[in-house]
């Protein structure tokens, strides 16, 4: 009974309110006596988001001269959009969220990425589906325009299964476990916590399939950079620096930043540690790989009505801060 109250009561916005108070975190308001320019940032609540966390906590961005704040959402793509509203300067999310923004004209700007993984995106479901073929006939979920949507396209191409004879339903990340308890879905293809709290609070579920199973798919999530920010040279050159330092305490210090991360987002330390001894943590910009990224996905994205057209690379893409603060991450351009 009390697992049932609970699952009915994991709704979107009880989930964020659940968060408490506090987890919007500023950083000092002056530094050497001097103002320190903002440089706000939007998040989720997974271990993606770690790198900001640590960013604003341990005030790292005021050794650049900058204040930095963190601001959590539902989803990556749901905190990409307070980039476009003025109230955020960075997000950061995966090639679906910021290539169905630019379609509609949002202007936000992919300036490197920070993390990648084969594991905290994955597939969660009932454990009488033991091989890719058992999903045929049954319904799983995903939400639209994201990277389970993406992990989703990958898989079934990877498996060769008949998209027609999947249902899918669109559904937000925290309506998942619940859904999957009530039988409303088989299955859905979502990332961390979710995944786990599936097979923690539903009977007869499991994780069937991490991303990076058979090479199906690589989670990386990009820094999209704000209009206001790519037009602030020395700002947006010292955010840059400021988040290259504080993804790089991530690896260096990782106990440090899941007793901080875990905290602010009411994960337990323990867990949070799990979640990113899954992911690695690096600010990087290789030519190759985040083209070949993004146009594979822009070509899912087309046929998948998520965008009209394909981006002016040139412009949505943009190189030049990480080929100034740290060129031997920016190789090929």
């Amino acid at each position: 009974m009390q697992q049932n109250t609970y699952l009915r009561g994991m709704t979107r916005r009880g989930f964020v309110v659940s968060l408490g108070p506090g987890i919007y975190v500023l950083g000092m308001a002056v530094a050497h006596g001097a103002p320190l320019k903002k440089v706000p940032t939007s998040t989720g609540i997974d271990a993606l988001f770690v790198p900001f966390v640590v960013a604003a906590e341990l005030k790292i961005f005021e050794k650049y001269g900058l204040e930095t704040s963190y601001k959590p959402f539902d989803d990556g793509n749901v905190a990409l959009d307070a980039v476009l509203t003025g109230s955020s300067d960075i997000g950061a999310t995966t090639e679906f969220g910021g290539l169905s923004r630019w379609d509609k004209g949002g202007k936000l700007y992919v300036t490197s990425y920070s993390s990648t993984s084969g594991q905290q995106i994955g597939l969660a479901g009932r454990d009488d589906i033991k091989r890719p073929e058992d999903l045929i006939g049954r319904t799983v979920a995903y939400p639209r325009a994201t990277g389970g949507h993406l992990y989703f396209m990958r898989y079934v191409k990877k498996y060769n299964l008949p998209v027609d004879k999947i249902k899918v339903k669109f559904l937000q990340a925290p309506e998942m476990v619940a859904a999957l308890e009530r039988r409303d879905i088989d299955a859905f293809f979502l990332w961390e916590p979710w995944l786990d709290k599936a097979a923690q609070l539903v009977q007869g579920a499991r994780v069937l399939a991490r991303s990076g199973d058979d090479g199906v798919f690589i989670l990386t999530s990009y820094d999209y950079y704000s209009q206001g920010l790519i037009d602030d040279h020395p700002r947006a050159a010292a955010a840059t620096r400021a988040l290259i330092e504080a993804t790089d305490f991530c690896n260096t210090n990782a106990a440090e930043a899941a007793k901080v991360a875990g905290k602010a987002f009411r994960i337990p330390e323990a867990d949070m540690k799990v979640y990113m001894s899954r992911m690695k943590y690096r600010v990087e910009m290789p030519k190759d790989v985040v083209l070949g990224n993004f146009r594979g996905a822009a070509e899912v994205a087309l046929g998948e009505g998520i965008i009209k057209k394909m981006p002016d690379w040139n412009d949505f893409v943009r190189p030049q801060l990480m080929k100034e603060v740290a060129p031997d991450r920016a190789v090929g351009w």
